[in-house]
């Protein structure tokens, strides 16, 4: 009898099936394949769903196993109204703390909405509805307190953020529960209680949980005090944490049990389907391996050479802070030149004053991690309850002040162009940082660094805000310097990227003419935009530029700048982002590029 030959269990002709399938019709080896691979999708799909939530969390639960069950009955507990179920005290105990442990690790206090869902998801179970107990409340996207990171929660409810912590540091002491409860437990209340009408009693809610998470995130080892306090905020019924854990314990195990269940039958299911395909490929007779092109991404550097230095080396380095190494001072406290101990240079600013310690965390936060040719390097620093250090890579051209207002100074016009972009390109990658846009709020000619070859970096980032791409933030007051604030950041008081574009607006004026924001030299004091403006309604554009300058420059590209300047300065609406800024700086030096070669 002639063998039947098959292309596929779907085809039985051509080619001369393997021997497996040889003793089978045509039509039950169909069958068989396609009730497999249905199967085979069916379970896939299932299991990748109920997965997909479980090993997305963010939060580390950190569950402990040595104590025993609570029951619903003991945990009569609302957080003072915010959970919306009696039996929710028990999960809101549990997530608090892993957001405790996320926010140390992140220096983020709530998850999105999506984060918090698997999280969730993880928790929840048949006792605890986790979904019903109004914890989605605490989600970072609705502005406001919610979307504070670390650094902002100390910035904006500094003065009600120590009230607690002091108020709640009894909790310390020995059998201080009761004793330090009452202070603790007032201070807190107040906080909420400031407000009359819903939305803005839920909007302290979320701003003193945001506190209480921040409290905890520096002490998440000391499990004694995170007990006490959550057992006074949560009027004194909120079961310790021993006890609590282990409830929510038997949920991750189930969960955990599932999970591994179903990656077990999905590695079962995926095998099956890997044989089927390497089946049908061997039919085919087709086994073709297509090289899969290599995708390069422009990625951000986790290296670092930052690093804790000792005080010693602090001292060492600048010689006890003497005086000859001393460079400059601003609010923040006084700069010292110093060289460390493997010979590099480092700029090493002192803090003393308490009201600037904030600007020492902020600085820290911002720039420990982030890494652009354009920012100036922080190298490491030394902190202590009276006094803290950052120490800076030098830059020995001082800054971008000293080269425009001094009078033995000379900046052409090609490096002034040169700095501009550097600038721009700085703040570009600021601006589009992908864990959020950093807003420097302070850009000015004083905190533009110029290294020994002149290459311009952006410093002090005291002011400095993170905030998601293309958001704004509203300021509880209006920070920067006089002239290169936003007037409409001094209006609405919304912290967004064009409050740079439009200090940068101004620095790039100042780059043109040589002159301060306000020009006390004139019989009646004009600030320098609206001398600008001024020339460009029928004055000669000439005469704006730097006398310095000695008229060496494409006009061109001044007019170019010119413009550009104007419209960053201009309504927000109208303002270029720094990606547009950027592209119209370096047509502009291209312009000058193309005059000096041809009249050099």
């Amino acid at each position: 009898m002639k063998k039947k030959l098959y292309s596929s269990p779907f085809d039985c002709v051509n080619v001369e099936y393997p021997l497996a399938f040889q003793e089978m019709n045509c039509f039950k080896a169909q069958v068989l394949i396609m009730f497999i691979m249905v199967f085979s999708i069916s379970f896939h799909l299932v299991f990748s769903q109920t997965n997909s939530s479980f090993n997305k969390c963010v939060l580390d639960f950190n569950i402990s196993s040595s104590s025993s069950r609570e029951s619903c009955t003991t945990l009569d507990n609302n957080w003072d109204g915010f959970l919306t179920h009696p039996c929710c005290g028990l999960p809101f105990n549990i997530y608090l703390r892993a957001l405790a442990r996320w926010t140390n690790q992140t220096r983020l206090i709530f998850l999105n909405s999506t984060q918090q869902r698997d999280c969730l998801t993880l928790m929840n179970n048949n006792s605890y509805d986790t979904f019903s107990c109004g914890i989605e409340k605490l989600t970072s996207g609705a502005g406001g307190c919610s979307d504070y990171s670390e650094i902002d929660v100390v910035n904006e409810l500094g003065s009600r953020l120590n009230s607690l912590r002091d108020d709640c540091r009894l909790m310390d002491s020995e059998g201080g529960l009761t004793k330090g409860c009452n202070k603790c437990l007032r201070t807190w209340r107040e906080i909420a209680y400031t407000s009359k009408n819903d939305s803005m009693k839920l909007e302290d809610g979320i701003c003193r949980f945001s506190m209480l998470i921040l409290l905890t995130s520096q002490r998440v080892a000391d499990e004694s005090w995170i007990d006490k306090i959550f057992h006074c905020l949560g009027d004194n019924s909120l079961p310790l944490a021993s006890s609590a854990d282990e409830s929510v314990n038997e949920t991750i195990r189930s969960t955990k049990f599932r999970t591994d269940l179903s990656i077990l039958i999905g590695g079962v299911v995926g095998m099956v389907l890997v044989v089927i395909v390497a089946l049908w490929i061997y039919v085919k007779r087709k086994a073709q391996v297509k090289p899969s092109s290599e995708r390069y991404n422009e990625s951000y550097s986790e290296e670092s050479s930052y690093r804790k230095l000792l005080l010693k080396e602090i001292y060492s380095a600048t010689d006890n802070l003497s005086m000859s190494n001393f460079i400059g001072q601003g609010i923040a406290g006084k700069v010292y030149k110093g060289i460390l101990a493997d010979r590099q240079h480092v700029a090493i600013k002192h803090i003393i004053k308490d009201e600037q310690m904030e600007t020492f965390v902020r600085e820290v936060t911002s720039l420990s991690h982030i890494k652009h040719p354009n920012l100036v390097s922080l190298l490491g620093h030394y902190d202590a309850p009276n006094e803290c250090f950052l120490v800076y890579e030098l830059c020995h051209n001082g800054n971008l002040s000293e080269w425009l207002f001094g009078k033995s100074k000379y900046l052409s016009w090609r490096r002034r162009l040169e700095i501009a972009l550097d600038c721009a390109r700085g703040l570009l990658f600021l601006h589009s940082y992908p864990q959020g846009s950093i807003v420097h709020r302070d850009i000015k000619p004083a905190n533009i660094l110029l290294s020994a070859n002149f290459e311009a970096k952006l410093s002090d980032f005291g002011l400095s805000k993170i905030i998601s791409i293309g958001h704004s933030y509203a300021s509880s007051e209006v920070r920067g310097t006089y002239g290169y604030v936003d007037p409409e950041y001094q209006k609405n008081r919304h912290v967004n990227s064009y409050g740079d574009v439009y200090s940068f607006g101004i620095v790039l004026l100042q780059l043109l003419s040589g002159q301060r924001v306000i020009n006390l030299d004139l019989k009646n004091p004009m600030p320098l935009s609206k001398m600008a403006k001024n020339l460009t309604k029928g004055g000669n554009i000439k005469e704006f530029a730097d006398p310095k300058l000695e008229g060496k420059f494409s006009m061109e590209a001044f007019e170019l700048v010119l413009k550009l300047a104007l419209t960053s300065i201009g309504l927000k609406q109208q303002r270029p982002s720094m990606e547009q800024v950027v592209v119209k700086l370096e047509e502009a030096l291209d312009f000058s590029t193309r005059v000096e070669s041809v009249h050099p």
